[in-house]
């Protein structure tokens, strides 16, 4: 129990990777395989913000004396999933606007027909 208890977090992100992978292997709907991506965008950035967290860590700031840089927090990982989140926002767009055109154009959201009416 222990165990669990200590490595939630990790648990959490990696449950979302790979329920995000399932839904981009096993469903047929565009729809779907999009949020899909968007799980695995998510559980993809919850592990980067766990990989930088100290318990009881403190901003880096070197402003107040007597600091331990021992116990700040790594910023470089919160700049990564910044930075990421307006990455994955824009190809989420991107994707939902690609799957609108599909719809508009074969009139079916399932890829198994959309890959049978090439030309």
């Amino acid at each position: 129990m222990n165990f669990l208890y200590q490595n939630i977090y990790y648990i959490g992100a990696f449950g979302l990777i790979f329920i995000g992978l399932y839904m981009v292997a096993a469903k047929k709907n565009l729809i779907k395989i999009i949020i899909g991506l968007g799980f695995i965008d998510t559980g993809i950035n919850l592990f980067l913000i766990i990989i930088g967290y100290i318990k009881k860590g403190t901003a880096p700031i070197f402003s107040k004396p007597g600091l331990n840089p021992a116990q700040m927090v790594d910023p470089v990982p919160q700049a990564l999933v910044l930075t990421a989140i307006v990455i994955n926002v824009a190809i989420l767009g991107l994707a939902l606007g690609l799957a609108i055109r599909l719809y508009g154009h074969y009139k079916t959201l399932n890829v198994k027909k959309i890959r049978g009416l090439k030309w």
